[in-house]
């Protein structure tokens, strides 16, 4: 443990890394998206969609003492090992849609589309303190993914492998 780190800095720093695929080798954030993949269809699948919905809530929350207590002892506005918002805003973009390959696929790629390009208002969520502004841009990324696939649900379902 490094000088000056606490117990709960090691439990932040160990949830704001998505448990640790925060240190993927490349593009973290795309690997800390594989987690809420995974958190979505097993609170999907175990406990429903309101289930799911729970399940994201608890990421929110804990994630923003997580990001923000991570971010304060590295020195950092934003780490890029900071994942646990990419885990959060994939929930988003999953939540009340099948949980089908094809819905799983485009909606990893619709997240890390709107998570990189960040149309408005989203760039603009950055900028509030701390672990805020570390997750609200990526959940408002989920919103964009979860509105364009539940419309290619609703009008182009085979394209999502549902026909």
């Amino acid at each position: 443990m490094a000088p000056g780190r606490t117990p709960a800095d090691r439990v932040a720093l160990l949830l704001a890394t998505g448990l640790g695929a925060g240190y993927g080798p490349i593009a973290p954030g795309t690997w800390g998206s594989i987690p809420g993949v995974i958190a979505s269809v097993a609170l999907t699948r175990l406990l429903g969609p309101w289930g799911a919905v729970a399940g994201l809530a608890a990421v929110t929350i804990v994630g923003l003492w997580a990001a923000d207590r991570t971010a304060a002892f590295l020195g950092a506005k934003d780490p890029g090992l900071v994942v646990i918002d990419e885990v959060a805003g994939q929930m988003v973009t999953l939540l009340f849609l099948p949980q089908r390959l094809g819905v799983l696929a485009v909606g990893f790629f619709l997240f890390r589309l709107f998570d990189v390009w960040k149309p408005w208002p989203a760039r603009r969520l950055e900028d509030l303190p701390g672990g805020a502004g570390i997750m609200a841009d990526d959940l408002a990324a989920g919103l964009y993914g979860n509105l364009v696939l539940q419309a290619l649900v609703a009008w182009r379902p085979g394209l999502l492998g549902l026909t």
